[in-house]
């Protein structure tokens, strides 16, 4: 026995009419096309939202600190070395050194 075509996924969706080009008037519902649904209050679909978050959340996020780590910390030392240098240049010992080289 060969399954239907809602069996196979290929049905559309609703009521199911065989229509030529939109035309609606003597149209059939096609026979054969079952649909399966669950209602919207058994779907829960934030049921333990927050909860599940905090731990799988954090194992996923614990699982890639090696790989920004590295960048954060490097771009961090990179930030805090340049406005210190900044500071130098802008101070009055800055000036004088540079004074001497110009």
């Amino acid at each position: 026995m060969r399954p239907t075509a809602a069996v196979r996924g290929d049905a559309p969706t609703g009521k199911a009419y065989n229509l030529w080009w939109g035309a609606k008037e003597g149209a059939t519902p096609q026979k054969g096309i079952i649909e399966y649904s669950i209602s919207p209050v058994r779907q829960r679909a934030a049921k333990n939202l927050f909860r599940s978050y905090l731990f799988n959340g954090y194992r996923r996020l614990s699982s890639q600190v090696g790989y920004w780590i590295v960048p954060v910390v490097l771009g961090y030392s990179t930030y805090a070395w340049a406005k210190k240098y900044d500071a130098y240049l802008n101070s009055k010992e800055g000036h004088l050194a540079q004074a001497e080289e110009h």
